[in-house]
């Protein structure tokens, strides 16, 4: 996205989920919808609640990874030193508004571009963090999210305990469970009350995708021209795609995926209290190390199959999850900071990882 394609075998999407109150059109969004995802006030407009770096191979028999990297990792953002790296694209923006007003643009227009200029700098700021070469780049707002799992009839979760929470409005029963909508929000944004916060979120965000992709790929969703038809028109006008990319592109690349094949990791991260004194507090994140670990996901020889090695990461359960031996449990995402026996979460018996 911000240079030529690099022929690496594989296409590399960076999947963002923004606090964005506009549509991709820049157009605010109604009261009512917001008032409906419990979304509150525009204070935390332009953040990014999701950031997942998903690499599809070329050989679509190949398993795809989606690495997660949580919010509030602390990186090197190009030219405005260190921050947390969901604040990357709202500075991009901010950045960009005042010579965009000096152009005259304004309303939708003025939203639209300056969305565009953070987005710009989101994906430097995640090639520089990775190494990886950004082909395509997806950012979904709030209420494109809760269309996209009412689309889907819902996405199957578990939770290991009864959760409440006033921040994010969640209010779930503990075990297996379906959510669609503002629920569907609610249960990927909570960090509020959970052990480790952000990097508990992670693991919630990790558990819904691996519930939505089974959904998506098993039910044959993407292969029914009508279905694909319904989920077009619940995501239109609220993911913004770079140029040269559209929805039936993007699909057509999901489509490719074997539903048994997709891993969910997340970056290695450090202490996940680091004080950083501007910013509060932040997960510590070591640029090596992550980049280390990007290269090792191609290297030549590295395991296709999540269910190879005794690292094995959390997997799209159309056949349940790769567990580690004898434990019942699927396997902890690589790079967690959290000993595996804490953090591996139980299967149901359609093999819906339960988390906390």
């Amino acid at each position: 996205m911000t240079g030529p394609h690099v022929a690496d075998g594989a296409t590399d999407i960076l999947l963002v989920g923004s606090d964005s109150r506009v549509d991709a059109r820049g157009n605010p969004l109604p009261r009512e919808v917001l008032d409906a995802l419990d979304a509150g006030d525009a204070d935390g407009q332009d953040n990014t609640d999701t950031l997942m770096l998903v690499r599809i191979p070329d050989d679509p028999d190949l398993g795809a990874s989606a690495v997660s990297i949580p919010r509030d990792s602390w990186v090197d953002v190009p030219g405005l030193g260190k921050h947390k790296i969901n604040s990357a694209l709202a500075r991009g923006a901010a950045i960009a508004r005042p010579d965009l007003i000096r152009r005259g643009l304004s309303g939708p227009d003025l939203e639209r571009e300056a969305n565009a200029a953070g987005s710009r700098l989101l994906v430097r700021t995640v090639e520089e963090l990775t190494g990886v070469s950004i082909d395509h780049y997806a950012q979904v707002n709030l209420a494109g999210f809760a269309e996209i799992t009412r689309a889907l009839g819902g996405v199957p979760v578990c939770l290991r305990a009864p959760v409440r929470d006033s921040y994010s409005g969640a209010d779930f029963a503990a075990g297996p469970q379906t959510v669609q909508g503002a629920q569907a929000l609610q249960f990927v944004r909570q960090r509020h009350g959970l052990p480790e916060g952000d990097l508990d979120r992670v693991r919630r965000q990790q558990a819904f995708l691996a519930g939505l992709t089974h959904r998506l790929l098993s039910a044959g969703t993407l292969t029914d021209p009508t279905a694909v038809a319904d989920l077009m028109q619940a995501v239109n006008g609220a993911v913004v795609l770079d140029q040269g990319w559209d929805l039936t592109s993007m699909l057509a690349h999901a489509a490719q995926l074997r539903g048994d094949r997709v891993t969910f990791r997340t970056i290695p991260t450090g202490r996940a209290d680091y004080r950083t004194g501007s910013e509060g507090v932040a997960v510590k994140v070591d640029p090596g190390q992550v980049t280390a670990f990007f290269a090792g996901l191609t290297a030549p020889g590295a395991p296709a199959d999540p269910g190879d090695g005794d690292d094995a990461d959390t997997a799209a359960p159309a056949a349940p999850a790769p567990t580690e031996s004898g434990t019942g449990r699927a396997a902890a995402p690589r790079g967690d900071p959290t000993p595996a026996a804490d953090t591996q979460p139980e299967l149901t018996a359609d093999g819906v990882p339960c988390v906390d």
